[in-house]
């Protein structure tokens, strides 16, 4: 019989439990990121164009971000402490209270006409910027000294930046999935072809 040592034993087993809790993250980050990507798709099938003047911007506790009652009631209390992206806007003669996409929110100007895609209270996308607001934008850059970026303004950005790779990834594999389905068709097409002939 082969005799090991405690210590061996231990690090065996702590090694398993690595192991077995790297898989299961593996498969609960899969999981996640389907059911984020289903949600994009929704969310981007619902969104419409709209034309706001920003008023302000801000990134606050969402108990304190004066959204609808309705908003409020359908989200967890865990999420109701949590700080979110919030935009003060004039959508046509109202002013609402919209939640920005955080991937976006640095590109959505303090202040100024934005053309924006809506999907509900939620800015999904910024499009295009008037051509005052640009210019705005570019003064107040060459004007403010560049100020060093905050923890949580570097893991947006990171986060901008990963959205981006992943949205170009999907566009990859729709043109892939795409492209097979091209062949196939072809394919077919020559089999009938081939039946036709003979």
């Amino acid at each position: 019989m082969i005799l090991i040592s405690t210590p061996l034993i231990i690090a065996i087993i702590v090694a398993v439990v690595l192991v077995g809790a790297m898989i299961a993250l593996y498969f609960v980050g899969n999981n996640m990121q389907k059911k984020q990507m289903e949600q994009r798709e929704q969310i981007d099938a619902a969104s419409q164009p709209a034309t706001l003047f920003i008023i302000d911007k801000k990134i606050m506790p969402m108990k304190d971000a004066k959204l609808p009652k309705a908003v409020m009631d359908q989200a967890p209390k865990r999420y109701q402490k949590a700080k979110l992206p919030v935009v003060k806007a004039k959508v046509g003669p109202q002013i609402m209270t919209l939640i920005c996409d955080e991937a976006i929110f640095d590109d959505v100007p303090q202040h100024g006409e934005v053309k924006v895609m809506l999907s509900g209270i939620y800015i999904t996308s910024v499009k295009t910027l008037h051509k005052k607001t640009k210019q705005l934008q570019q003064q107040e850059a060459e004007n403010g000294k560049k100020r060093k970026l905050t923890l949580r303004e570097k893991i947006l950005r990171k986060q901008a930046d990963y959205q981006k790779q992943l949205d170009y990834e999907m566009e990859a594999k729709k043109s892939k999935e795409e492209i097979k389905k091209q062949k196939a068709e072809e394919k077919k097409k020559r089999d009938r072809e081939k039946k036709i002939t003979i």
